[in-house]
């Protein structure tokens, strides 16, 4: 973690939460100590600590000339914003300080603290800023530290949503020349595409008949973020992660695992709100010799349980 600090005084600011994984959730309390570190004494005008949260949305460069207006209202969406004052005014002693704080985590009214999620056009992040501030001689000092949101568990038992799909030339959608396609047909399942982001996607698939050789099999994690405004929308699907289940020719009739973990931070529970919305699919692809490509696509739900 880097420290802010001032050449000047040898003086250095850090902020430490005490939770190691820096996971929070609404209505818990964050606490923590702020480290202040000097050789000399050091003379302030006030040290505060900064609490935010915001969700900053981005259009992808083929959109930007599009929605001109959507620069207008894609300014960062503030979730939570709460500043307190640790210190007054005054001199700290030389050597190490420590000042505990506790800060609750809580929204006013109906407003919804969305999760921790670093995407490509949508993300969601939450903050704690320290700031001591100095006289017009010396610089102020700032350090910031990223915490984590989970938010809250969905309530109920998860209805399971499993699905069993059959991949042949005559199913692919997207074909030029269909007839220059080797026959093949490609069976399997998910257990599930309703699927609790802390538990992995499941399944089995397994190759019948393939007149072409296998080259590879992989599944692909895609995001897919929606950014918009009342002038329209702009939609774009990002991989998140590829993973190969297979390698080279298969063996004919030979089930093979479907198993892909969700990764934290790059994945949050599927979100839907009036100005974005953050959804997931997983593609299967099947790499035949000659280099034919053929994509499956299975949008997914996740939730927090």
């Amino acid at each position: 973690m880097r420290m802010s600090r001032d050449g000047a005084m040898g003086t250095t600011l850090d902020v430490r939460v005490k939770r190691a994984g820096k996971v929070y959730r609404d209505g818990e309390v964050l606490s923590g100590v702020v480290v202040i570190t000097s050789k000399d004494t050091v003379q302030h005008q006030g040290i505060s600590l900064t609490m935010e949260g915001s969700v900053n949305l981005q259009l992808s460069a083929k959109n930007v000339g599009v929605f001109e207006a959507f620069c207008n209202t894609a300014k960062p969406i503030q979730i939570i914003n709460s500043t307190i004052e640790m210190v007054k005014p005054g001199k700290l002693p030389s050597g190490k300080t420590e000042i505990p704080f506790e800060f609750p985590l809580q929204m006013k009214g109906n407003k919804v603290l969305y999760e921790t999620y670093h995407g490509v056009f949508v993300n969601i992040q939450y903050t704690l800023r320290c700031d001591m501030r100095r006289s017009l001689l010396a610089k102020d000092l700032t350090k910031t530290c990223e915490f984590i949101v989970h938010s809250q568990s969905q309530k109920g038992k998860l209805l399971p949503s499993p699905v069993d799909f059959t991949i042949t030339p005559e199913t692919l959608q997207n074909v030029k020349e269909r007839a220059s396609l080797p026959k093949f047909l490609i069976r399997g399942h998910l257990n599930s595409t309703n699927c609790v982001i802390t538990q992995p996607l499941t399944g089995e698939l397994l190759v019948e008949s393939a007149e072409a050789a296998v080259k590879s099999i992989e599944l692909q994690l895609v995001r897919v973020e929606t950014c918009g405004c009342a002038e329209g929308y702009a939609r774009d699907a990002t991989e998140i992660q590829n993973i190969q289940i297979a390698d080279g020719d298969v063996c004919r009739g030979l089930p093979i695992p479907i198993h892909m973990v969700f990764p934290r931070l790059f994945t949050c529970p599927t979100l839907e709100t009036t100005n974005f919305k953050v959804e997931f699919e997983v593609n299967i692809v099947v790499l035949l010799q000659d280099d034919h490509l053929i994509t499956e696509n299975f949008p997914l739900k996740l939730c927090r349980m």
